[in-house]
């Protein structure tokens, strides 16, 4: 089971709700909240910085309502854990259950309303890290900003998505070193743009390339930290999806997801060989394999042995 920030981050429990407020508006992002009239709903929070991310989980123990201006230089991604939302920002209304994601856009006012039974995970990011990471992909960085489409999305749909979120907050309570922390929030970031439709304009092949499998090879290889999606493929190879699969099947025998993951477990091979990672988890991730037992084995499958092994035997004398 995936754990979004255990009892070790808690930093209020069963408290008053306008404590835990404050705590929100110092730390996660500028707000306001609105409790029924009567009782005194027992509110709980869970925090933890990582690198420019702040993590929150949070219950307000009560029905309550959320108001926010635009929060200009940041974007929240919620993901509801228990109860429900009703989002009213810009006069268009969405009801959100358990497992789905909320993201709001820096220029998004805020107009919440949770459940009760309400809990949920906060994923406070920095605009520059998704710029950054639209930059190193070489996207074009859209003249008005980032902004992220308004599509339901399903956290078990984002493949790896609820896996990363659990390392990450595992790395968080336990002090990982800043390298690895500013390695994290590049592939969340990378996820972000490559899960969640958004105005960034994806790569187009450059003047000089020809087409064909030449030029989906020579970007591939450019490529392999990034997330690379099938329609980058087709734009570069100048063909329909159906063609580009047909493509991979004459030439390398095994379609185009295939060919990629086996080019990255190749990449990271080589890279534990000469020995410059500083550890097998932050080459896996570089490379965009987020469920680490799943890497293993299937790095295991195809050089017989685990990567561990790999990384240790470059300090064997003649390794």
């Amino acid at each position: 089971m995936t754990v979004l920030l255990s009892e070790r981050s808690q930093i209020f429990d069963r408290a008053d709700a306008y404590v835990v407020s404050d705590y929100v508006n110092q730390h996660v992002g500028s707000h306001r909240i609105r409790l029924p009239p009567k009782g005194r709903p027992q509110a709980s929070i869970s925090h933890r910085t990582f690198s420019s991310l702040d993590l929150c989980r949070i219950s307000y123990g009560a029905p309550v309502r959320v108001t926010s201006v635009a929060l200009q230089t940041i974007y929240h991604l919620q993901i509801l854990l228990n109860g429900h939302c009703r989002s009213a920002a810009r006069g268009e209304e969405q009801v959100f259950g358990p497992g789905e994601i909320l993201l709001i856009n820096p220029d998004d006012p805020v107009d919440l309303t949770y459940s009760a039974d309400c809990e949920k995970f906060i994923i406070k990011l920095p605009v520059r890290l998704l710029e950054n990471a639209c930059l190193e992909q070489h996207w074009t960085l859209p003249q008005d900003g980032i902004r992220f489409a308004a599509t339901r999305h399903v956290l078990t749909e984002m493949g790896g998505f609820l896996p990363l979120l659990g390392l990450i907050c595992h790395e968080a309570e336990n002090a990982a070193e800043p390298e690895l922390q500013g390695l994290y929030e590049r592939v969340v970031a990378n996820k972000l743009l490559a899960l969640l439709g958004s105005n960034v304009p994806r790569v187009m092949p450059r003047p000089d390339q020809r087409g064909g499998f030449e030029a989906v090879r020579e970007f591939i290889e450019e490529h392999l930290t990034a997330d690379i999606s099938i329609e980058q493929l087709m734009a570069i190879a100048k063909v329909s999806e159906r063609s580009l699969y047909t493509l991979f099947e004459r030439q390398v025998g095994v379609s185009p997801r295939d060919y990629i993951r086996q080019r990255k477990l190749e990449r990271v091979h080589a890279v534990l060989l000469r020995g410059s990672a500083r550890s097998v988890t932050e080459v896996a991730l570089d490379h965009g394999f987020v469920h680490l037992g799943r890497f293993s084995e299937a790095y295991r499958k195809r050089f017989g042995e685990l990567p561990s092994y790999t990384w240790k035997r470059r300090l064997a004398p003649g390794g």
